[in-house]
Formats: C-alpha cells, sequence, structure tokens
C-alpha cells in the first residue's frame, strides 16, 4: 500500500510532538517534515511529495492562512489550531478539516479517513474536476446547477430546488428532501439562474417560480414553507407569479 506522505506545521513544538504521536499510529501514513514555521514549510514543498499537510494558523510573521494563499499547488490541508473563529476561513480556503486543540487521537483519525478517500478520487479520477455533459431539457438548455458543499459536488436540478436562502457567506438550497448549505453568494446565483424558473422576491431570498403555490399578504406558499415578500420586490411578485 502506498503511504501518504505528510507535513506537520506548527510554532509549539508539543503540538507537533503530538500529530507526530497519532501519525506514527498509523501504518499508511508517513512524515516528510515537521515545521515550526512556514518558511520551513516552504522549502519542504519544493524538495517533497506532500499528501497531506496539517496546519497550524496562528504563527508568527506568517499565519497559516496566510501561507496556504501563497501556495500555487496546495496538498490537502488539515487545518490544527486553538481558535474557533477561523472555520469560515478554513472552508473558503477548501481545508479538508478542522481540528481544534486539544484533539483527540479519535477526532484526527476521522479527519484523515476524510483527506485519504478525497485522495484516492483524486487518484482515480484526477485532480481536475470531471466535466460531464449537461443534462437537457425538452427545451434544450441545461436543467440542473452544480452546488459545492460539505467538498462534494453536486447536481441540484431545478425541478427540485423550492427556494434559496442567503445566510451570511452562504447559501441555503432548499428541496423537498431537506437543506444544503454552501459557499457563495446570492447576488452571484441571481446573475446564474435562469430568470424565467427563479425570482429574488427578498434579499434574501430566491424561488423557484414554478413551486410557489399561493400568495398571504406579505408571504408567498411554497409547500409548507412561507417566504416573506421583501417592499421593493413586490410589484414584480405581483406581475410575474400571480
Amino acid at each position: 500500500m502506498k503511504k501518504i506522505n505528510c507535513l506537520i506545521v506548527d510554532d509549539e513544538e508539543l503540538a507537533r510532538n503530538l500529530v507526530e504521536n497519532y501519525i506514527g499510529r498509523l501504518q499508511h501514513l508517513q512524515i516528510v517534515g515537521k515545521c515550526a514555521n512556514p518558511l520551513e514549510a516552504m522549502q519542504v514543498l519544493q524538495e517533497e511529495k506532500v499528501d497531506i499537510m496539517f496546519l497550524d494558523i496562528q504563527m508568527p510573521e506568517l499565519t497559516g492562512v496566510e501561507f496556504l494563499k501563497t501556495l500555487p499547488y496546495k496538498p490537502m490541508v488539515i487545518f490544527t489550531t486553538a481558535y474557533k473563529e477561523y472555520a469560515i476561513q478554513s472552508y473558503e480556503l477548501a481545508a479538508v478539516d478542522y481540528l481544534l486543540k486539544p484533539f483527540r487521537f479519535e477526532r484526527f483519525l476521522q479527519a484523515v479517513n476524510k483527506a485519504s478517500k478525497l485522495l484516492k478520487a483524486e487518484q482515480e479520477v484526477g485532480p481536475q474536476q470531471i466535466v460531464e455533459q449537461p443534462t437537457k431539457n425538452e427545451e434544450g438548455s441545461k436543467d440542473y446547477i452544480l452546488v459545492k458543499s460539505d467538498f462534494k459536488v453536486f447536481r441540484m436540478f431545478y425541478k427540485d430546488i423550492l427556494c434559496i436562502e442567503s445566510m451570511k457567506e452562504y447559501v441555503a438550497y432548499h428541496t423537498k428532501d431537506g437543506r444544503t448549505l454552501s459557499l457563495y453568494s446570492l447576488k452571484k446565483l441571481q446573475q446564474e439562474l435562469p430568470a424565467d424558473k427563479f425570482m429574488r422576491i427578498h434579499k434574501s431570498h430566491i424561488v423557484n417560480i414554478n413551486m410557489v403555490s399561493a400568495l398571504e399578504g406579505n408571504m408567498v406558499h411554497l409547500g409548507d414553507k412561507r417566504i416573506p415578500i421583501g417592499s421593493s420586490y413586490k410589484d414584480e411578485v405581483l406581475k410575474r407569479i400571480f
């Protein structure tokens, strides 16, 4: 079995030793470098093939986040930090996982398994995203959107989407089966979704026009969901939907 090359980057010796100890318990992992700062890590990355980098965030001179942004090629990254407020930034940088110190071996193993699974998939299909021929509907246009969530890419069909809700840095796609969160903006979605199928009715909501079943005051019904209509959108809602 081919070993997975790991790089540890942390300015605290005890933290480096803990990750080294955890890696030593797993036969399919091997350490190619232990670094106290990003500059040392940069040298290792130039000399060794690194599959997984265990990266601290709060380090002097250059933070882990700043370091990661400088890399033209990024290995799988598992952040190790004592500060939970960096979780959103780690998601934006497509980190595999975010380990909050002090973390136990069980949690470490969970992160490693996730990274190993992604590495295996990348080796099987290549690092580039698979480009599939879009499904066509009867008019000949694409009838789905690709949604990145939880390190996966989902094909979400327009007909299954009830509405899309803005949640600060994220958007939530609501379907009959539940909710899918993705790092994106409602403004960009409004430009990308087909205007004949979707409409923004509030600063925080886009609805599937075909899913709207009723109007009640300043609310529209989509199944058992009730979505508010923004005052600046109401005239257009009445014109296009009712």
